[in-house]
Protein backbone atom coordinates (compact mmCIF):
# COMPACT_ATOMS: atom_id res chain seq x y z
CA UNK A 1 0.00 0.00 0.00
CA UNK A 2 1.43 3.49 -0.63
CA UNK A 3 2.29 5.33 2.23
CA UNK A 4 0.18 8.62 3.49
CA UNK A 5 1.42 11.78 1.87
CA UNK A 6 2.38 14.86 3.63
CA UNK A 7 -0.30 18.13 3.50
CA UNK A 8 0.36 21.21 4.08
CA UNK A 9 -2.31 23.21 5.86
CA UNK A 10 -2.53 27.03 6.30
CA UNK A 11 -4.95 27.93 8.79
CA UNK A 12 -7.12 30.89 8.14
CA UNK A 13 -8.57 32.08 11.24
CA UNK A 14 -10.91 35.27 11.79
CA UNK A 15 -8.72 38.34 12.20
CA UNK A 16 -6.63 37.61 9.61
CA UNK A 17 -4.21 35.86 11.63
CA UNK A 18 -3.28 32.03 10.16
CA UNK A 19 -0.95 29.23 10.89
CA UNK A 20 0.78 25.90 8.83
CA UNK A 21 0.93 22.70 10.00
CA UNK A 22 1.66 19.99 8.28
CA UNK A 23 -0.54 16.70 8.50
CA UNK A 24 -0.84 13.62 7.08
CA UNK A 25 -3.28 13.20 4.40
CA UNK A 26 -4.85 10.01 6.72
CA UNK A 27 -4.67 12.16 9.88
CA UNK A 28 -8.50 11.90 11.08
CA UNK A 29 -8.10 15.93 12.14
CA UNK A 30 -7.53 16.62 8.37
CA UNK A 31 -11.22 15.72 7.50
CA UNK A 32 -12.03 17.36 11.17
CA UNK A 33 -10.94 20.64 9.68
CA UNK A 34 -12.46 20.43 6.35
CA UNK A 35 -15.47 19.29 8.13
CA UNK A 36 -15.20 22.60 10.13
CA UNK A 37 -15.52 24.80 7.89
CA UNK A 38 -18.60 23.70 5.76
CA UNK A 39 -21.81 25.40 6.71
CA UNK A 40 -23.75 23.76 9.41
CA UNK A 41 -25.61 20.47 8.60
CA UNK A 42 -28.07 21.63 11.76
CA UNK A 43 -28.37 25.15 13.15
CA UNK A 44 -27.57 23.90 16.79
CA UNK A 45 -24.51 21.86 15.56
CA UNK A 46 -22.02 23.35 18.57
CA UNK A 47 -18.97 24.60 17.74
CA UNK A 48 -15.62 22.41 18.21
CA UNK A 49 -12.22 23.02 19.85
CA UNK A 50 -9.20 22.52 18.26
CA UNK A 51 -5.98 21.77 20.02
CA UNK A 52 -3.10 21.37 17.41
CA UNK A 53 0.21 20.44 19.01
CA UNK A 54 3.28 22.75 17.28
CA UNK A 55 7.14 22.80 17.22
CA UNK A 56 7.24 19.35 17.98
CA UNK A 57 5.17 19.80 21.21
CA UNK A 58 6.46 22.53 22.66
CA UNK A 59 3.94 24.76 21.84
CA UNK A 60 0.21 24.48 21.13
CA UNK A 61 -2.67 26.28 18.87
CA UNK A 62 -5.82 26.15 20.28
CA UNK A 63 -8.99 27.83 18.48
CA UNK A 64 -12.61 27.20 18.19
CA UNK A 65 -14.39 26.06 15.34
CA UNK A 66 -16.31 29.64 14.79
CA UNK A 67 -12.87 31.12 13.91
CA UNK A 68 -11.99 29.10 11.46
CA UNK A 69 -12.21 31.05 8.14
CA UNK A 70 -10.44 28.49 5.76
CA UNK A 71 -7.77 25.88 4.81
CA UNK A 72 -5.00 26.38 2.12
CA UNK A 73 -3.62 22.76 1.19
CA UNK A 74 -0.49 21.98 -1.12
CA UNK A 75 -1.23 19.41 -2.26
CA UNK A 76 -5.04 21.13 -3.08
CA UNK A 77 -7.63 18.93 -1.76
CA UNK A 78 -11.08 19.26 -1.15
CA UNK A 79 -14.22 17.98 -0.09
CA UNK A 80 -18.21 17.65 -1.10
CA UNK A 81 -20.84 20.11 0.78
CA UNK A 82 -23.47 18.03 2.39
CA UNK A 83 -25.40 20.71 1.38
CA UNK A 84 -25.15 20.09 -2.22
CA UNK A 85 -28.52 19.44 -3.30
CA UNK A 86 -29.86 15.97 -2.84
CA UNK A 87 -30.23 13.10 -5.52
CA UNK A 88 -33.91 12.93 -6.86
CA UNK A 89 -35.34 9.57 -5.68
CA UNK A 90 -33.60 6.43 -7.01
CA UNK A 91 -30.50 8.37 -8.72
CA UNK A 92 -27.00 7.74 -7.20
CA UNK A 93 -24.34 10.67 -7.38
CA UNK A 94 -21.35 10.60 -9.22
CA UNK A 95 -19.09 12.42 -7.07
CA UNK A 96 -15.58 13.35 -8.95
CA UNK A 97 -12.13 15.05 -7.75
CA UNK A 98 -10.64 18.06 -9.28
CA UNK A 99 -7.03 19.21 -8.47
CA UNK A 100 -5.70 22.65 -9.37
CA UNK A 101 -1.84 23.09 -9.70
CA UNK A 102 -1.22 19.69 -10.73
CA UNK A 103 2.30 20.24 -12.04
CA UNK A 104 4.98 22.85 -11.47
CA UNK A 105 4.82 25.80 -13.77
CA UNK A 106 8.11 24.76 -15.79
CA UNK A 107 6.53 21.38 -16.24
CA UNK A 108 3.05 22.51 -17.47
CA UNK A 109 4.67 24.78 -20.12
CA UNK A 110 7.37 22.10 -21.13
CA UNK A 111 3.94 19.04 -21.80
CA UNK A 112 2.18 22.13 -23.45
CA UNK A 113 5.29 23.63 -26.17
CA UNK A 114 6.29 19.56 -26.48
CA UNK A 115 2.42 19.01 -27.62
CA UNK A 116 2.51 21.92 -29.99
CA UNK A 117 5.93 20.80 -31.74
CA UNK A 118 3.98 17.47 -32.38
CA UNK A 119 1.36 18.79 -34.45
CA UNK A 120 1.96 16.73 -37.70
CA UNK A 121 2.22 13.92 -35.65
CA UNK A 122 -1.95 13.81 -34.35
CA UNK A 123 -4.39 12.07 -35.80
CA UNK A 124 -8.18 12.10 -35.84
CA UNK A 125 -10.13 10.01 -33.02
CA UNK A 126 -11.85 7.46 -33.15
CA UNK A 127 -14.31 4.96 -31.13
CA UNK A 128 -15.14 1.15 -31.18
CA UNK A 129 -18.42 1.34 -32.69
CA UNK A 130 -17.15 4.05 -35.48
CA UNK A 131 -20.35 5.80 -35.12
CA UNK A 132 -20.28 9.14 -37.22
CA UNK A 133 -20.21 12.31 -35.40
CA UNK A 134 -20.09 10.56 -31.96
CA UNK A 135 -16.63 12.16 -31.41
CA UNK A 136 -14.49 14.65 -33.06
CA UNK A 137 -10.88 15.47 -32.05
CA UNK A 138 -7.00 14.19 -32.47
CA UNK A 139 -4.74 12.51 -30.41
CA UNK A 140 -1.10 11.51 -30.54
CA UNK A 141 -0.75 8.11 -31.41
CA UNK A 142 2.78 7.75 -29.47
CA UNK A 143 3.90 9.92 -26.38
CA UNK A 144 7.25 9.04 -26.57
CA UNK A 145 7.31 9.83 -22.26
CA UNK A 146 5.69 12.72 -22.91
CA UNK A 147 3.37 12.22 -20.18
CA UNK A 148 5.65 10.62 -17.42
CA UNK A 149 5.19 13.42 -15.26
CA UNK A 150 1.82 13.54 -15.14
CA UNK A 151 1.79 9.61 -14.54
CA UNK A 152 3.97 10.21 -11.48
CA UNK A 153 2.39 12.73 -9.64
CA UNK A 154 -1.16 10.29 -10.00
CA UNK A 155 0.34 7.57 -8.75
CA UNK A 156 1.43 9.88 -5.88
CA UNK A 157 -2.09 11.42 -5.18
CA UNK A 158 -3.90 8.48 -5.93
CA UNK A 159 -4.53 6.71 -2.71
CA UNK A 160 -6.25 10.51 -1.47
CA UNK A 161 -8.40 10.68 -5.04
CA UNK A 162 -9.18 6.92 -3.28
CA UNK A 163 -10.49 8.67 0.08
CA UNK A 164 -11.73 11.67 -1.42
CA UNK A 165 -14.10 9.16 -3.70
CA UNK A 166 -15.05 6.73 -0.54
CA UNK A 167 -13.17 4.12 -2.74
CA UNK A 168 -10.82 0.83 -1.36
CA UNK A 169 -6.98 1.65 -2.05
CA UNK A 170 -5.85 -0.54 -4.46
CA UNK A 171 -2.28 -0.40 -6.35
CA UNK A 172 -3.08 0.45 -10.09
CA UNK A 173 -2.57 -2.85 -12.06
CA UNK A 174 -1.88 -0.02 -15.48
CA UNK A 175 -2.57 3.51 -16.17
CA UNK A 176 -3.34 3.80 -19.59
CA UNK A 177 -2.89 7.19 -21.04
CA UNK A 178 -3.28 9.26 -24.54
CA UNK A 179 -2.66 13.03 -25.36
CA UNK A 180 -6.25 14.43 -26.53
CA UNK A 181 -6.09 18.06 -28.77
CA UNK A 182 -9.75 19.30 -28.92
CA UNK A 183 -9.83 22.67 -31.20
CA UNK A 184 -13.12 24.28 -32.85
CA UNK A 185 -16.44 22.58 -33.11
CA UNK A 186 -14.63 19.57 -31.34
CA UNK A 187 -17.05 17.20 -28.79
CA UNK A 188 -17.26 13.73 -27.55
CA UNK A 189 -20.97 12.80 -27.03
CA UNK A 190 -22.62 10.87 -23.66
CA UNK A 191 -20.47 7.78 -23.47
CA UNK A 192 -18.95 5.89 -20.58
CA UNK A 193 -15.21 4.27 -20.08
CA UNK A 194 -15.10 0.45 -19.12
CA UNK A 195 -18.14 -0.98 -20.98
CA UNK A 196 -16.80 -3.17 -23.12
CA UNK A 197 -14.83 -6.37 -22.11
CA UNK A 198 -11.72 -5.31 -22.90
CA UNK A 199 -12.39 -2.24 -20.76
CA UNK A 200 -13.72 -3.63 -17.99
CA UNK A 201 -11.36 -3.28 -15.22
CA UNK A 202 -10.88 0.14 -16.09
CA UNK A 203 -11.78 1.56 -12.20
CA UNK A 204 -10.50 5.73 -12.76
CA UNK A 205 -11.09 8.25 -15.28
CA UNK A 206 -8.51 10.89 -14.95
CA UNK A 207 -8.07 14.09 -17.14
CA UNK A 208 -5.25 16.49 -16.73
CA UNK A 209 -6.03 19.81 -18.91
CA UNK A 210 -3.25 22.35 -19.66
CA UNK A 211 -3.21 25.34 -22.20
CA UNK A 212 -2.23 28.48 -23.38
CA UNK A 213 -2.75 31.30 -21.14
CA UNK A 214 -4.84 33.67 -21.89
CA UNK A 215 -7.03 30.92 -22.91
CA UNK A 216 -7.78 30.97 -26.93
CA UNK A 217 -10.60 29.07 -26.21
CA UNK A 218 -14.78 28.47 -24.47
CA UNK A 219 -16.42 25.32 -23.89
CA UNK A 220 -15.14 21.88 -23.37
CA UNK A 221 -16.61 21.52 -20.24
CA UNK A 222 -16.99 17.99 -18.54
CA UNK A 223 -20.19 16.88 -18.16
CA UNK A 224 -20.32 14.29 -15.78
CA UNK A 225 -23.50 12.36 -15.08
CA UNK A 226 -24.81 11.35 -12.23
CA UNK A 227 -25.90 7.53 -11.96
CA UNK A 228 -29.36 5.12 -12.06
CA UNK A 229 -30.00 1.10 -12.52
CA UNK A 230 -31.91 0.11 -15.47
CA UNK A 231 -32.52 -3.24 -16.31
CA UNK A 232 -29.50 -3.97 -13.76
CA UNK A 233 -27.80 -1.51 -15.72
CA UNK A 234 -25.68 1.52 -14.78
CA UNK A 235 -27.34 4.74 -16.81
CA UNK A 236 -27.10 8.62 -17.13
CA UNK A 237 -29.37 10.07 -14.49
CA UNK A 238 -31.08 13.44 -15.74
CA UNK A 239 -28.80 15.42 -13.25
CA UNK A 240 -25.15 16.12 -13.76
CA UNK A 241 -21.99 18.08 -12.75
CA UNK A 242 -20.32 20.56 -14.87
CA UNK A 243 -16.84 20.11 -14.77
CA UNK A 244 -14.67 23.55 -15.78
CA UNK A 245 -11.49 22.50 -17.81
CA UNK A 246 -9.16 24.45 -15.65
CA UNK A 247 -5.82 25.14 -16.72
CA UNK A 248 -3.26 22.47 -15.25
CA UNK A 249 -5.68 20.96 -13.65
CA UNK A 250 -6.37 17.19 -12.89
CA UNK A 251 -10.59 15.55 -12.46
CA UNK A 252 -10.45 12.18 -11.59
CA UNK A 253 -14.16 9.94 -11.68
CA UNK A 254 -15.22 6.40 -11.82
CA UNK A 255 -14.79 5.35 -15.26
CA UNK A 256 -18.33 3.31 -14.83
CA UNK A 257 -19.97 7.22 -15.16
CA UNK A 258 -21.58 8.59 -18.24
CA UNK A 259 -20.03 11.47 -19.38
CA UNK A 260 -19.53 13.82 -22.11
CA UNK A 261 -17.02 16.47 -23.66
CA UNK A 262 -19.30 19.91 -24.74
CA UNK A 263 -18.19 21.54 -28.04
CA UNK A 264 -15.16 23.59 -28.00
CA UNK A 265 -15.05 26.66 -29.44
CA UNK A 266 -11.65 28.36 -30.90
CA UNK A 267 -12.30 31.26 -33.17
CA UNK A 268 -8.15 30.83 -34.45
CA UNK A 269 -8.79 27.56 -35.41
CA UNK A 270 -4.76 27.57 -34.41
CA UNK A 271 -3.60 24.04 -33.63
CA UNK A 272 -1.53 25.62 -30.62
CA UNK A 273 -4.65 27.14 -29.27
CA UNK A 274 -6.37 23.84 -28.82
CA UNK A 275 -7.88 22.23 -25.37
CA UNK A 276 -4.94 20.07 -24.45
CA UNK A 277 -5.71 16.70 -22.04
CA UNK A 278 -3.53 13.86 -21.00
CA UNK A 279 -6.23 11.36 -20.54
CA UNK A 280 -6.55 8.21 -19.31
CA UNK A 281 -7.87 5.20 -17.28
CA UNK A 282 -6.41 3.54 -14.11
CA UNK A 283 -7.21 -0.37 -14.03
CA UNK A 284 -7.80 -2.09 -10.92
Amino acid sequence: MTPPSTVKVDLLLQGGHHQTVYLQSTDPLLQRLFQAVLPPSQPAQPPELFQIPLQAGHAGLCFSSQHLVGLVTEPPMYIQSALDPAPAPGVIPSPYVQMDDFLTTAEHHTLLQTAIQHESSFVPTQTTTDTPDYRQSKILPHLDRLADRVLERIEQVLPEVLKQLDLPVFRASEIETQLTSHNDGNFYKLHNDNGSPDTATRELTYVYYFYQHPKPFSGGELQVYDSKIENNFYVAADSYQTVDPRNNSIVFFLSRYMHEVLPVSCPSRTFADSRFTINGWIRR
